[in-house]
């Protein structure tokens, strides 16, 4: 069209809209990349839950990939920075010990994750992901919505301490009795032969935070 674009114009304009050079943009889809990454692979998430008292108190919650077992880091009514990094080095200590080391971390683009959360997870040679701006779903392993719909939006939450021992005993079934490969999450390597056709005799329920949520097993 006869007009003259210098090439550090066109680059403020790619680098605008987050695009990649082009080298980097035949890499692999963002699914293919969590299949892949998915052993050393974990998210995190920031939430919000209105209580009773028409006040608002926050949940930081980490997931992972491949075992899609949840940890609620903390809860708050006041998510500043400072409580988000250090939620993140009491979870960085816990990982410590494991075998499997976290070489991914996704999250999205809250302005509470600060360069200084980053530092937490790099310092043990993890690499952070941000996810897609706009795209809810390319973070959904944290749990949120099932939470919400199985537990959260059917209970009246009096304030912190009480919202804390609801999701402590959710996440505990979530992690212990959800079936993921025929096995809860936090028992994946002692899968056991699914049986198909129980006798109803040998069935036993447990009912968790009042009859909200049951879980089944069956007795020898």
């Amino acid at each position: 069209m006869g007009v003259t674009i210098a090439a550090s114009r066109v680059w403020a304009i790619l680098s605008r809209r987050g695009i990649e050079p082009s080298p980097r943009r035949s890499g692999p889809t963002w699914g293919e990349f969590l299949f892949a990454q998915a052993k050393g692979l974990m998210a995190c998430d920031l939430f919000r839950v209105d209580i009773v008292l028409l006040r608002r108190v926050y949940v930081l919650v980490f997931g992972n990939y491949d075992t899609r077992v949840v940890r609620v880091a903390g809860v708050t009514a006041e998510p500043v920075a400072g409580w988000v990094i250090q939620q993140a080095r009491n979870l960085s200590l816990d990982l410590a010990g494991q075998a499997n080391s976290v070489k991914f971390l996704i999250r999205d683009r809250d302005t509470m994750f600060t360069v200084s959360f980053d530092a937490v997870f790099a310092a043990e040679g993890t690499r952070i992901v941000k996810s897609p701006v706009r795209a809810p779903r390319a973070n959904a392993i944290c749990v949120i919505g099932t939470s919400r719909r199985e537990c959260l939006d059917l209970m009246l939450i009096l304030g912190r301490r009480h919202l804390e021992a609801v999701l402590a005993e959710y996440v505990e079934d979530y992690n212990s009795h959800r079936c993921l490969g025929q096995a809860a999450p936090s028992a994946l390597d002692s899968i056991r032969e699914h049986d198909t056709d129980p006798d109803p005799a040998r069935l036993r329920r447990t009912d968790r935070l009042r009859g909200l949520i049951h879980e089944y097993r069956i007795v020898a």
